[in-house]
């Protein structure tokens, strides 16, 4: 989800109040990210890394390690591990989704080719363990790799549920919970760990994670029916690539006979024609499943809230608390 805005925005307070902490780790990603013998490697992780991503994760576990009073080094560590780990995913989710564009820019495998960009995303992953394991936590290595892994379950999960009709909310919980969430939760959960926090605090920060997670991508997946070109969405993409998201599930389940069988043809079948968008989205409209998931991605969002605003109050958290209202602001 983009989250393109003036200077007075969240996520820009946030990083101005986190720039110098920012730029180590920026420094540390370019050191981490060179190899002497393949070339190759830093080319294609410099597309993606310099691409103008917003860094949101990684200045998660930043925002909440200094917020928690920790004053270093492996802060750092943490917030290029968790962007290395975001990178990773990146390249093999446009091989898998056999993507051609990201960020308004040409994807890696497209430039290169999908070997490129599966082998160099194997090795972020691997540098992310070899930064995990500098800071000297088990429970930090245990949080992470377990993050890892449950990534990659939930893109498998999604390629399992694309296109099935009987694909469940809960279902599609599970794979949020994966594919976003599960990088959102650790880390900010690490950066109460490494500050050692209580565990309440500790758990306050993973469900603040979890919470805000799980809204961010609700709001990604409602905006492709409800945004405009200001939300920096392009209408419809979801429904042409057939992906079975939140608001689609909840129409399907009210779905007469007529409406299924169209369901079926273009989801199930991709069989899309002129007007077919329109008519889905009139179908989400009758049967207010816009309306639902927007309630849905509000309610993760309030949790989010509820977390954060039993921690101590700080001008990081308040931070933290606006940026989670700005997420969903957009479908407010």
């Amino acid at each position: 989800m983009s989250l393109d805005s003036p200077i007075t925005k969240p996520h820009e307070r946030l990083a101005a109040a986190l720039a110098d902490e920012m730029g180590a780790v920026n420094a540390l990603i370019r050191d981490r990210m060179a190899s002497e013998h393949a070339p190759r490697i830093p080319e294609v992780t410099a597309h993606l890394v310099e691409a103008g991503g917003k860094r949101l994760r990684p200045m998660l576990t930043l925002a909440t390690a200094k917020m928690c009073g920790y004053d270093g080094p492996f802060h750092i560590h943490l917030a290029a591990t968790v962007e290395f780990i975001h990178t990773a995913t990146l390249l093999h989710d446009d091989v898998v989704d056999e993507s051609n564009q990201r960020r308004g820019r040409p994807t890696a495998n497209l430039l290169w080719d999908n070997k490129s960009s599966v082998l160099v995303g194997d090795y972020l992953f691997a540098r992310s363990f070899q930064l995990m394991v500098e800071t000297g936590s088990l429970r930090v290595l245990d949080i992470l790799s377990n993050a890892a892994a449950t990534i990659a379950e939930g893109e498998v999960l999604q390629l399992t549920a694309a296109q099935d009709l009987r694909t469940t909310e809960a279902t599609y919980t599970q794979v949020v919970r994966g594919k976003t969430a599960a990088l959102f939760a650790a880390a900010t959960e690490v950066g109460g760990v490494i500050a050692g926090r209580s565990e309440d605090e500790i758990k306050a920060l993973f469900d603040y994670g979890d919470a805000l997670g799980i809204a961010f991508q609700i709001v990604d997946d409602l905006l492709d029916y409800w945004g405009t070109d200001a939300t920096g969405k392009n209408v419809g993409d979801d429904f042409r690539e057939r992906k079975l998201t939140l608001p689609l599930i909840k129409a399907v389940a009210k779905a007469d006979d007529t409406e299924r069988a169209f369901w079926k043809r273009v989801i199930e079948k991709g069989d899309q024609r002129d007007g077919d968008l329109e008519h889905a989205i009139e179908l989400l409209n009758r049967h207010g499943a816009l309306e639902e998931t927007r309630q849905d991605a509000l309610a993760w969002a309030a949790r989010a809230n509820t977390a954060m605003a039993s921690l101590p109050k700080s001008d990081l958290r308040d931070m933290l608390i606006d940026l989670n209202d700005y997420v969903v602001a957009r479908v407010s």
